[in-house]
């Protein structure tokens, strides 16, 4: 008899009102490459005693045995379990959701990135699939990373058994690297446990190919790594091999942006702000030289009407959208940053020079003088008011690197009256901001979800645990528009929306670097938003 086992778990996802993906993978255990047929069963209960759908379909080494099942005809709103079967094995049952038709009371994502599998132990995804009445489950981002050992963030992964595998420790470059890096992290127990519970709706960043992707290169893509495209090819190939995703066509696994409508409730755009359109990141470095910083050229490129993080294609596709949808609230899951985190030169020179300055001096200075002036203080001096007016952005890789792009799409957001929610990645902190376009009007607010595993801003700042706090309460005052930050802790943000409220509720775990783990939220933040032209900013939930 052939040897196979269903190692990878079961997952279903981009949910419709009428169908979802149902995925599982089946392992060759005796290296026999033949095609698999696997049989797959959807019913309304647990035990499977009221079967809705079955079938079978079949998979081979062409896919890396990985299998996607559309499953159609099924009822708007409405709960499922499903598994699949081969060889007289049964694979773990799921449970799936589609999406809700009409006019309904409330829709609940968990929100998701980030998840670094030698960083830190996957506690997160755990506690994400505790959360009830999930709807989805938004995965922003950053699944995977393509690190080898002794890479970014794997300091600990020995000691946390978290090496990455001999025949795939090093940089992932291929398919075959590609494919075995999910391969990896899907035998993840915490991981398997959350595509079981809920329908994933995800989206890649750059580290699904190498760090800092754009268009058509990478920071992390170097001389003697190939061709940048076969790489990133090959990248997405594993990326729809392995993802619960629906393809925008039957030979297209380059577009990854749609739309999914929860009713008259909530229209979620889920965008690819990494990959498509996106145009190279500009370096701080190319605008410095010996006579100091070149704020008139950089100034000028970082708001060039030309530069676009979207694509022309991309950013047409998301203006229609928000003119055709009737829904209350209009949320973009996306990758980066969308608020404008702009913080004092000196403060990110000194971030780039640790050592250089004591940070927390320097920062006690830099809130004094800014709470001075929000009172009105006249004896500032130009010198001081120029240390906090000074300002760059702190990540030119978030939207902050693509401004008049943002300032089109605020203003469309804004020019439509659409209550407007960005959800974002990226930076493995948990952030809140208000948004506004550049003359002041409020459009709308941003949620920003801690990572999984990688290590956040406490990696860069340079600060003892005790001082974190003060660290966030600074940045939070010294830029503007900015609510909520919490720059140490993993977790995941939990955001319900009604007809009422839009609301953001961050949760974190004690620590991803030891097996047992409490939920803490100690520094947690609920905040919310209201819906209509005279609200769209952030407020304390009641």
């Amino acid at each position: 008899m052939r040897g196979l086992a269903f190692e990878h778990g079961v997952a279903s996802g981009d949910p419709l009102t009428d169908r979802v993906l149902l995925w599982t993978r089946i392992t060759p255990t005796d290296g026999n490459n033949a095609e698999v047929q696997i049989g797959w069963e959807i019913a309304s209960d647990s035990a499977f005693t009221d079967l809705v759908h079955s079938g079978t379909a079949s998979t081979s080494a062409a896919r890396d045995f990985t299998l996607k099942v559309d499953a159609q005809n099924l009822l708007p709103g409405t709960s499922y379990y499903f598994r699949f079967k081969v060889a007289g094995l049964t694979s773990p049952v799921g449970r799936c959701k589609t999406l809700p038709a009409g006019s309904i009371e409330q829709v609940r994502f968990a929100v998701l990135s980030c998840s670094n599998y030698p960083a830190g132990l996957f506690h997160v995804y755990a506690a994400a699939a505790a959360e009830a009445e999930l709807d989805a489950v938004l995965h922003l981002g950053d699944y995977i990373y393509e690190y080898g050992n002794g890479g970014y963030a794997t300091e600990d992964a020995a000691a946390l058994g978290r090496l990455l595998p001999d025949d795939n420790a090093s940089e992932i470059l291929s398919l075959d690297d590609y494919r075995k890096r999910y391969a990896l992290y899907r035998t993840d127990e915490n991981l398997q446990l959350l595509h079981a519970s809920a329908p994933f709706i995800a989206v890649w960043d750059d580290h699904e190919v190498t760090n800092d992707t754009w268009r058509n290169g990478a920071e992390n893509h170097n001389d003697g790594e190939g061709d940048f495209t076969e790489r990133k090819l090959a990248a997405l190939q594993a990326y729809f091999e392995w993802m619960p995703v629906r393809p925008a066509s039957a030979d297209d696994e380059e577009t990854i942006y749609r739309r999914f409508d929860f009713g008259d409730l909530v229209s979620l755009h889920m965008l690819d702000t990494r990959i498509i359109g996106r145009d190279e990141q500009l370096n701080f470095a190319d605008y410095i030289s010996a006579t100091g910083f070149d704020a008139v050229r950089f100034s000028a490129d970082v708001s060039d009407t030309n530069r676009t993080l979207l694509g022309l294609s991309q950013l047409d596709w998301l203006q229609t959208q928000l003119a055709t949808s009737t829904a209350t609230w209009q949320v973009l899951g996306q990758q980066v940053l969308m608020g404008r985190m702009l913080l004092p030169a000196e403060m990110l020179t000194a971030l780039q020079n640790p050592g250089a300055v004591d940070m927390t001096t320097m920062l006690t200075e830099l809130v004094t003088i800014k709470l001075r002036q929000q009172a009105g203080d006249p004896t500032l001096t130009a010198a001081e008011i120029a240390r906090i007016e000074t300002v760059i952005p702190y990540n030119l890789d978030a939207w902050d690197g693509y401004a008049y792009e943002r300032e089109v799409l605020l203003g469309a957001a804004r020019a439509l009256n659409q209550n407007l929610v960005v959800l974002a990645g990226d930076t493995h902190n948990a952030w809140a901001n208000n948004l506004a376009t550049l003359a002041g009007d409020a459009v709308g607010v941003e949620f920003a979800t801690a990572s999984v595993s990688s290590p956040g801003l406490e990696s860069y700042l340079g600060l003892s645990e005790a001082q974190i706090p003060a660290a966030e309460q600074a940045i939070t005052t010294l830029v503007d528009g900015l609510q909520y930050l919490n720059a140490n802790q993993r977790g995941y943000l939990l955001v319900t929306f009604t007809a009422e409220e839009a609301r953001a509720d961050w949760r974190f775990v004690s620590t991803v670097k030891a097996t047992e783990y409490s939920i803490d939220n100690s520094r947690a933040r609920s905040l919310r938003t209201l819906p209509g032209a005279g609200n769209r900013v952030l407020v304390p939930t009641a």
